[in-house]
Protein backbone atom coordinates (compact mmCIF):
# COMPACT_ATOMS: atom_id res chain seq x y z
CA UNK A 1 0.00 0.00 0.00
CA UNK A 2 1.39 3.22 -0.67
CA UNK A 3 1.66 6.00 1.76
CA UNK A 4 -1.11 8.24 0.64
CA UNK A 5 -3.73 5.85 0.75
CA UNK A 6 -3.15 4.61 4.27
CA UNK A 7 -6.32 5.31 6.68
CA UNK A 8 -6.71 9.18 7.43
CA UNK A 9 -7.78 7.82 10.88
CA UNK A 10 -4.09 7.37 12.32
CA UNK A 11 -2.55 9.35 14.73
CA UNK A 12 -0.30 12.02 12.48
CA UNK A 13 -0.16 12.48 9.28
CA UNK A 14 3.71 11.69 9.46
CA UNK A 15 4.65 8.82 8.00
CA UNK A 16 7.08 6.56 10.40
CA UNK A 17 9.28 3.63 9.52
CA UNK A 18 8.43 0.03 10.10
CA UNK A 19 11.24 -2.19 9.93
CA UNK A 20 11.76 -5.84 11.07
CA UNK A 21 15.36 -7.47 11.93
CA UNK A 22 15.09 -10.92 10.39
CA UNK A 23 17.28 -13.32 12.86
CA UNK A 24 16.42 -16.51 14.60
CA UNK A 25 15.90 -16.53 18.76
CA UNK A 26 18.92 -17.86 19.33
CA UNK A 27 20.82 -15.62 16.83
CA UNK A 28 20.71 -12.48 19.43
CA UNK A 29 24.18 -11.27 20.83
CA UNK A 30 22.94 -11.85 24.82
CA UNK A 31 23.01 -15.89 24.07
CA UNK A 32 26.22 -16.09 21.83
CA UNK A 33 28.07 -17.01 25.19
CA UNK A 34 25.17 -20.15 25.42
CA UNK A 35 24.36 -20.93 21.95
CA UNK A 36 27.45 -20.88 19.93
CA UNK A 37 27.59 -20.42 16.02
CA UNK A 38 28.89 -23.79 15.75
CA UNK A 39 25.29 -25.33 17.08
CA UNK A 40 23.43 -22.56 15.28
CA UNK A 41 21.90 -25.63 13.09
CA UNK A 42 21.23 -27.75 15.42
CA UNK A 43 18.24 -25.64 17.07
CA UNK A 44 14.86 -26.05 15.70
CA UNK A 45 14.41 -23.13 13.27
CA UNK A 46 11.29 -20.97 13.81
CA UNK A 47 12.08 -17.90 12.12
CA UNK A 48 9.79 -18.87 8.62
CA UNK A 49 7.11 -19.24 10.85
CA UNK A 50 7.60 -16.05 13.13
CA UNK A 51 8.31 -13.90 10.41
CA UNK A 52 5.13 -15.12 8.36
CA UNK A 53 2.74 -13.90 11.45
CA UNK A 54 4.54 -10.46 11.28
CA UNK A 55 3.87 -10.81 7.02
CA UNK A 56 0.12 -11.55 7.82
CA UNK A 57 -0.32 -8.70 10.22
CA UNK A 58 1.08 -6.30 8.03
CA UNK A 59 -0.95 -7.78 5.31
CA UNK A 60 -4.05 -7.25 7.05
CA UNK A 61 -3.44 -3.49 8.46
CA UNK A 62 -1.81 -2.53 5.12
CA UNK A 63 1.55 -1.48 6.62
CA UNK A 64 4.38 -2.13 4.07
CA UNK A 65 7.86 -2.74 6.07
CA UNK A 66 11.49 -2.61 5.99
CA UNK A 67 13.12 -6.42 6.37
CA UNK A 68 16.87 -6.27 7.53
CA UNK A 69 18.06 -10.03 6.89
CA UNK A 70 20.48 -12.06 7.77
CA UNK A 71 22.47 -13.59 4.95
CA UNK A 72 22.63 -16.96 6.91
CA UNK A 73 18.62 -16.67 6.92
CA UNK A 74 18.42 -16.31 3.58
CA UNK A 75 20.62 -19.03 2.68
CA UNK A 76 18.55 -21.44 4.55
CA UNK A 77 15.04 -19.59 4.10
CA UNK A 78 14.72 -18.55 0.03
CA UNK A 79 10.98 -18.68 -0.03
CA UNK A 80 10.95 -16.92 2.74
CA UNK A 81 13.14 -13.85 1.57
CA UNK A 82 11.13 -14.45 -1.77
CA UNK A 83 7.86 -13.55 -0.30
CA UNK A 84 8.99 -10.56 1.85
CA UNK A 85 9.93 -8.89 -1.61
CA UNK A 86 6.37 -10.40 -3.51
CA UNK A 87 4.51 -8.99 -0.81
CA UNK A 88 6.10 -5.29 -1.66
CA UNK A 89 8.22 -5.24 1.64
CA UNK A 90 11.67 -3.68 1.47
CA UNK A 91 14.68 -5.95 1.63
CA UNK A 92 17.88 -5.03 3.70
CA UNK A 93 20.93 -6.21 5.04
CA UNK A 94 21.41 -7.03 8.58
CA UNK A 95 25.34 -8.81 7.83
CA UNK A 96 25.75 -12.35 7.35
CA UNK A 97 25.65 -13.93 11.11
CA UNK A 98 25.08 -11.27 13.35
CA UNK A 99 28.64 -10.26 14.34
CA UNK A 100 29.19 -6.77 15.36
CA UNK A 101 30.74 -4.45 13.58
CA UNK A 102 32.99 -3.23 15.73
CA UNK A 103 34.43 -6.99 16.33
CA UNK A 104 35.41 -6.59 12.84
CA UNK A 105 38.00 -5.00 10.78
CA UNK A 106 37.87 -2.94 7.32
CA UNK A 107 38.50 -5.98 5.60
CA UNK A 108 36.13 -8.22 7.16
CA UNK A 109 33.12 -5.99 7.21
CA UNK A 110 33.82 -5.32 3.71
CA UNK A 111 33.48 -9.36 2.89
CA UNK A 112 30.58 -9.76 5.34
CA UNK A 113 28.63 -6.96 3.56
CA UNK A 114 29.19 -7.81 0.31
CA UNK A 115 28.51 -11.61 0.32
CA UNK A 116 24.89 -10.75 2.42
CA UNK A 117 24.09 -8.01 -0.14
CA UNK A 118 24.84 -10.65 -3.57
CA UNK A 119 22.83 -13.61 -1.66
CA UNK A 120 20.17 -11.33 -0.90
CA UNK A 121 20.14 -9.74 -4.49
CA UNK A 122 20.25 -12.81 -6.20
CA UNK A 123 17.00 -14.23 -3.68
CA UNK A 124 14.69 -11.81 -3.84
CA UNK A 125 16.11 -10.42 -7.32
CA UNK A 126 15.69 -6.50 -6.08
CA UNK A 127 18.86 -4.25 -5.24
CA UNK A 128 19.52 -4.02 -1.80
CA UNK A 129 20.48 -0.82 -0.91
CA UNK A 130 20.10 -0.68 3.68
CA UNK A 131 21.80 -1.87 6.14
CA UNK A 132 21.56 -2.35 10.07
CA UNK A 133 24.70 -3.68 11.71
CA UNK A 134 23.71 -6.10 14.21
CA UNK A 135 23.04 -5.21 18.15
CA UNK A 136 23.48 -1.89 16.48
CA UNK A 137 26.50 -1.79 16.85
CA UNK A 138 28.25 1.28 15.15
CA UNK A 139 29.60 4.23 16.85
CA UNK A 140 32.35 6.58 17.93
CA UNK A 141 34.94 4.00 17.59
CA UNK A 142 33.95 2.82 13.98
CA UNK A 143 32.16 5.19 12.08
CA UNK A 144 34.79 3.99 9.18
CA UNK A 145 32.26 1.44 8.63
CA UNK A 146 30.01 3.79 7.06
CA UNK A 147 32.57 4.35 3.95
CA UNK A 148 32.92 0.11 4.12
CA UNK A 149 28.87 0.59 3.41
CA UNK A 150 28.95 2.89 0.55
CA UNK A 151 31.87 1.51 -1.60
CA UNK A 152 29.88 -2.11 -1.04
CA UNK A 153 26.99 -0.34 -2.87
CA UNK A 154 25.03 0.84 0.35
CA UNK A 155 22.98 3.75 0.01
CA UNK A 156 21.94 4.39 3.71
CA UNK A 157 22.78 3.07 7.15
CA UNK A 158 20.13 2.44 10.06
CA UNK A 159 22.81 1.20 12.71
CA UNK A 160 23.52 3.63 15.18
CA UNK A 161 21.40 3.98 18.27
CA UNK A 162 21.54 7.76 20.15
CA UNK A 163 21.58 6.51 23.81
CA UNK A 164 24.10 5.50 26.52
CA UNK A 165 23.40 0.92 27.00
CA UNK A 166 25.76 -1.35 28.04
CA UNK A 167 25.56 -3.22 24.34
CA UNK A 168 25.82 -0.39 22.22
CA UNK A 169 25.34 3.39 21.67
CA UNK A 170 26.12 6.29 20.63
CA UNK A 171 24.48 9.27 22.61
CA UNK A 172 26.33 12.21 21.03
CA UNK A 173 25.29 11.21 17.67
CA UNK A 174 22.80 13.43 15.99
CA UNK A 175 19.06 11.92 16.75
CA UNK A 176 17.68 12.61 13.19
CA UNK A 177 19.06 11.26 9.82
CA UNK A 178 21.78 12.63 7.82
CA UNK A 179 24.41 12.36 5.32
CA UNK A 180 28.07 11.35 5.91
CA UNK A 181 29.95 14.14 4.77
CA UNK A 182 32.88 11.78 3.86
CA UNK A 183 31.32 8.57 2.24
CA UNK A 184 27.75 10.14 1.11
CA UNK A 185 25.62 7.74 2.63
CA UNK A 186 22.37 8.20 4.61
CA UNK A 187 22.40 7.61 8.45
CA UNK A 188 18.99 6.93 9.53
CA UNK A 189 19.78 6.64 13.50
CA UNK A 190 17.03 5.04 15.74
CA UNK A 191 14.54 6.93 17.18
CA UNK A 192 14.70 8.71 20.54
CA UNK A 193 12.91 10.93 22.90
CA UNK A 194 14.82 14.06 24.12
CA UNK A 195 13.82 14.38 27.90
CA UNK A 196 16.10 15.53 30.55
CA UNK A 197 18.53 16.51 28.53
CA UNK A 198 18.54 12.91 27.58
CA UNK A 199 18.24 11.12 24.68
CA UNK A 200 15.30 8.16 26.17
CA UNK A 201 14.96 4.77 23.85
CA UNK A 202 11.18 3.85 23.27
CA UNK A 203 10.70 2.76 19.80
CA UNK A 204 10.81 -0.98 19.50
CA UNK A 205 12.84 -4.23 20.69
CA UNK A 206 12.64 -4.73 24.21
CA UNK A 207 11.62 -1.39 25.08
CA UNK A 208 8.41 -1.98 23.58
CA UNK A 209 8.13 -5.08 25.53
CA UNK A 210 9.36 -3.03 28.63
CA UNK A 211 6.98 0.07 28.83
CA UNK A 212 3.38 -0.18 29.10
CA UNK A 213 1.69 0.32 25.35
CA UNK A 214 0.49 3.96 26.02
CA UNK A 215 3.91 5.12 27.06
CA UNK A 216 5.58 4.52 23.18
CA UNK A 217 2.35 5.97 21.80
CA UNK A 218 3.20 8.55 23.75
CA UNK A 219 6.26 9.02 22.95
CA UNK A 220 5.82 8.42 19.46
CA UNK A 221 3.60 11.12 19.01
CA UNK A 222 5.36 13.54 20.80
CA UNK A 223 8.45 12.58 18.37
CA UNK A 224 5.68 13.25 15.32
CA UNK A 225 4.25 15.98 16.41
CA UNK A 226 6.54 18.13 18.06
CA UNK A 227 9.87 17.73 15.87
CA UNK A 228 7.74 17.03 13.10
CA UNK A 229 9.62 14.02 11.69
CA UNK A 230 9.16 9.96 11.64
CA UNK A 231 10.21 7.44 13.82
CA UNK A 232 12.02 4.48 13.19
CA UNK A 233 10.15 1.18 14.90
CA UNK A 234 12.21 -2.29 15.11
CA UNK A 235 11.46 -5.71 16.00
CA UNK A 236 12.75 -9.08 16.01
CA UNK A 237 10.57 -11.87 14.90
CA UNK A 238 11.56 -13.92 18.01
CA UNK A 239 9.41 -11.18 19.74
CA UNK A 240 5.95 -13.13 18.61
CA UNK A 241 7.10 -15.89 19.47
CA UNK A 242 5.90 -16.78 23.94
CA UNK A 243 6.51 -20.75 23.04
CA UNK A 244 10.28 -20.56 21.47
CA UNK A 245 12.50 -22.86 22.85
CA UNK A 246 14.87 -21.28 25.78
CA UNK A 247 18.73 -22.22 26.41
CA UNK A 248 19.13 -23.10 29.84
CA UNK A 249 21.71 -21.48 32.26
CA UNK A 250 20.97 -17.81 31.33
CA UNK A 251 21.50 -15.00 33.53
CA UNK A 252 18.18 -13.27 35.35
CA UNK A 253 19.37 -10.37 33.03
CA UNK A 254 19.09 -12.21 29.83
CA UNK A 255 16.06 -13.94 30.79
CA UNK A 256 14.45 -10.50 31.62
CA UNK A 257 15.98 -8.69 28.24
CA UNK A 258 14.74 -11.64 26.28
CA UNK A 259 11.62 -13.01 27.62
CA UNK A 260 9.96 -10.10 28.61
CA UNK A 261 5.82 -10.10 27.84
CA UNK A 262 6.39 -11.90 24.64
CA UNK A 263 2.98 -12.95 24.73
CA UNK A 264 2.22 -9.48 24.57
CA UNK A 265 3.95 -8.37 21.68
CA UNK A 266 1.49 -9.31 18.41
CA UNK A 267 -1.40 -7.40 20.37
CA UNK A 268 0.75 -4.51 21.17
CA UNK A 269 1.98 -4.29 17.48
CA UNK A 270 -1.47 -4.53 15.94
CA UNK A 271 -2.38 -1.53 17.78
CA UNK A 272 0.65 0.40 16.60
CA UNK A 273 0.35 -0.54 13.41
CA UNK A 274 -3.75 0.64 13.70
CA UNK A 275 -2.88 4.03 15.60
CA UNK A 276 -0.02 5.36 13.51
CA UNK A 277 1.00 5.96 9.49
CA UNK A 278 3.71 3.70 8.14
CA UNK A 279 6.04 2.64 5.19
CA UNK A 280 9.35 0.78 3.93
CA UNK A 281 12.57 2.93 5.36
CA UNK A 282 13.70 3.26 1.57
CA UNK A 283 10.81 5.61 0.89
CA UNK A 284 10.80 7.64 3.21
CA UNK A 285 14.42 8.61 3.70
CA UNK A 286 15.84 7.79 0.21
CA UNK A 287 13.72 9.67 -2.68
CA UNK A 288 13.64 13.07 -0.71
CA UNK A 289 16.19 14.93 1.02
CA UNK A 290 17.32 14.11 4.39
CA UNK A 291 15.60 16.47 6.58
CA UNK A 292 18.25 17.49 9.12
CA UNK A 293 21.78 17.19 7.34
CA UNK A 294 24.35 16.90 9.73
CA UNK A 295 27.99 17.52 8.22
CA UNK A 296 30.56 15.03 9.11
CA UNK A 297 32.72 17.53 11.59
CA UNK A 298 29.01 17.22 14.02
CA UNK A 299 30.52 13.53 14.15
CA UNK A 300 34.42 14.83 14.82
CA UNK A 301 33.26 16.74 17.48
CA UNK A 302 31.47 13.96 19.61
CA UNK A 303 34.55 11.58 18.85
CA UNK A 304 37.42 14.14 19.93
Amino acid sequence: MQADQLPASRATTVINAMSVDVEEYFQVSAFERRVTRDEWDSWPSRVEQNTGLLLDLFANCGVSATFFCLGWIAERHPALIRRIVDEGHELASHGWDHTRVHDMDRERLRQDVIRTKSVLEDTGGRQVLGYRAPTFSIGKRNLWALGVLKEAGYEYSSSIFPVRHDLYGFPEAPRSAFTDADSGIIEVPMSTLRLFDRNLPFCGGGYFRLYPYAVTRWALQRVNQSEGRPCIFYMHPWEVDPDQPRPSSLSLRTRFRHYLNLDRVAGRLERLLKDFRWDRMDRIFLPETVQSQQPRSVLRSATG
